[in-house]
Parts: structure tokens; sequence; C-alpha cells
């Protein structure tokens, strides 16, 4: 028995919800050699998301980001018709429903009464704590937060995020499970909307709509800032260690240096503007005239095979 199969018991893992995060999420537990069983409440998602998973594995065999037969990652992926079936028998269930705290609420409520005693459930909310729909059940202790990238099986930062009432042997054994798959895990240690990575690109597209806002530059303009400018170094460093390299002395000297400026900037925001119906439609004006409407599927396709390389090109990062 391998570790990854001795962790989980030799038991398998249930996707509930199977749009595009689930079906992602599938495939990084299935190529860790995991089994894994997966229900979305619209039979037809369930049915779209074999296809789907299929097109993707065979995207990662062509880039070399898996050494397995594709067929035989897709073998240990199996469709279900019903919850009761997703989690019979399962060790952990990955919950990727809708992004609304009732119908997140109500599958809370609905695995309380099926789920076995030892059952730990994750959850890839983008931004809802868990304290908003996973407290006061039998099964509070085993719910956690785990927010990926989409898609995770090529990104593989996880937030793991605990609510009040989750248990500290829940948060280790989410911890092991996907450092055990591959993935990178960020524990956030006290709840907060967002968690890190949506709150950190929150202050990013705050600026960017404000910079288009009041004309300061183009939506093209401000995408090629990050593209080849800012995103150069967030590839392979994050913020504080980009600052750190970027003044003689390090972190310290930097926040002498260039802490005024920034603080300043932070005061210009202090009345930001909300997105308006008109800002919107200038953005999206902006970003038709680059890429039309009926091309985003296409355009999709393509950052996906950009991701592949990126993966299949980058050494490992440097996590501790």
């Amino acid at each position: 028995m391998t570790a990854i199969q001795q962790l989980s018991g030799g038991r398998p893992v249930a996707i509930v919800g199977a749009g595009l995060v689930g079906a992602g999420w599938a495939i990084v537990y299935a190529r860790a050699g995991l089994s894994v069983k997966v229900f979305d409440a619209d039979p037809e998602i369930t049915r779209k998301a074999v296809p789907l998973i299929e097109g993707q594995l065979a995207g990662l065999r062509r880039h070399g980001l898996v050494d397995e037969d594709p067929a035989a990652i897709l073998a240990r992926i199996t469709p279900v018709a019903t919850l009761a079936q997703a989690i019979d028998g399962a060790c952990y269930v990955q919950e990727s429903v809708l992004e609304r705290v009732d119908v997140k609420r109500q599958l809370m409520v609905d695995l309380d009464a099926l789920a076995a005693p030892d059952l730990v459930v994750g959850s890839s909310t983008s931004g809802i704590p868990g304290s908003a729909f996973a407290l006061g059940l039998g099964l509070s202790p085993r719910v956690l937060i785990a927010h990926p990238v989409n898609p995770p099986y090529l990104v593989p930062v996880v937030e793991l995020v605990p609510s009040p009432e989750t248990s500290a042997a829940t948060v280790a054994f989410a911890d092991a499970l996907m450092r055990a798959v591959g993935q990178t895990v960020v524990h956030v240690r006290k709840e907060v909307e967002g968690f890190v990575l949506n709150r950190l690109q929150a202050v990013l597209l705050r600026e960017a709509w404000a910079l288009v806002q009041e004309g300061v530059a183009s939506c093209e303009d401000i995408d090629k800032t990050v593209r080849d400018g800012l995103g150069w170094r967030w590839s392979f460093m994050g913020p504080f260690e980009t600052i750190d390299l970027n003044a003689p002395g390090g972190v310290a000297d930097y926040a002498v240096r260039l802490g005024p400026l920034y603080q300043r900037i932070a005061r210009s925001r202090s009345h930001e503007q909300p997105w308006d119906a008109e800002l919107i439609r200038q953005v999206e004006a902006q970003r038709r005239e680059h890429l039309a409407h009926a091309e985003l599927e296409a355009r999709r396709a393509w950052r996906d095979e950009r991701l592949m390389e990126f993966a299949a090109g980058r050494a490992p990062a440097r996590t501790e």
C-alpha cells in the first residue's frame, strides 16, 4: 500500500459539485492514486465531467505532467448518481458546489445525516468562511475550507481555513492529504472573508479598476504591467521576498525607503468608488476589442496550455 493509500485507509475521496473546480480536484486525487467518486446534483454536469477530465488528462500527458497512462487515471474516477453513493466509504469529501451560503448549508445538513463519523469535508469556497454554513452540526468539527486556485491540478496552492468548531485533528488530516497529493498548503490562521489569496487579488483588482475609471491607463496596458512586469517575479517569489531583494539592506530598508509612497497610495483610495454599470461597460468594451466573447472558451484552453508549459518547466518552489 502506498503512503497516500495508507493516509486514506484505502478509502475513496468524494467530489461533490462536478463543475470546473470539482473536475479539477478529481484529477488531483486520481493522479495521486486515489479512487474518486464524482457527484453533482445536476446529472448533466456529472455526465459532462468525465469527458472534461479526459481532455485535461490528455493535455497533462502531452506536456509530460503525468507519467501514467491517462486511461488508468481516468479509470479511478467514477461518476455516481446520489450523494449517498458518493460518500459511501469515503474518507474525505471535496465540496465544490455553488458559491452560496444556503446551498452549502443544505449540503452540510445532508452530509451530517449521511456521513460516517470520521468523514472529513473540505470546502472549495472562494471566500465564504466555514462559520457561515458549517456550524452547529455533528459534522462541524470535521469541516474546514480547502480553497484552491482553478485549475487545482495545475496551480498547486490550497488555503486551509478552519472554522471556530474545526478540530485540530481535521486540520492535520487535511494538511497531510493535500501535501500527499502534491498541493502547496497555506494555513489561514483565522477566518476572514476572501481568505489570503482573494484578499491579495482584491487589492490589485481594486486598483486596476480604479486606474481605468480615472483614465490613467487602458485595460490592456494594465494587463501588460502585470503580465510583462510584476508577474515575472511573482511567478517564482512572493511579495515579501520580492521587496526583501529590492533594497540593499533588505525588507526593513525597503520599508524605510518606499513605505511612505505606498502609504500615500493607500490613503488616496480612502474614498473608493464601486464598480458601477458605466465602468463595467467600459472595461467590457475594452476587453472585447482584444477578445471576442465567442473566443473566451478557446482562450481558456490556451491559458491552460500555457499553465501546463509553465508547470512542466518550473523548478520546485522553495517552501521551507
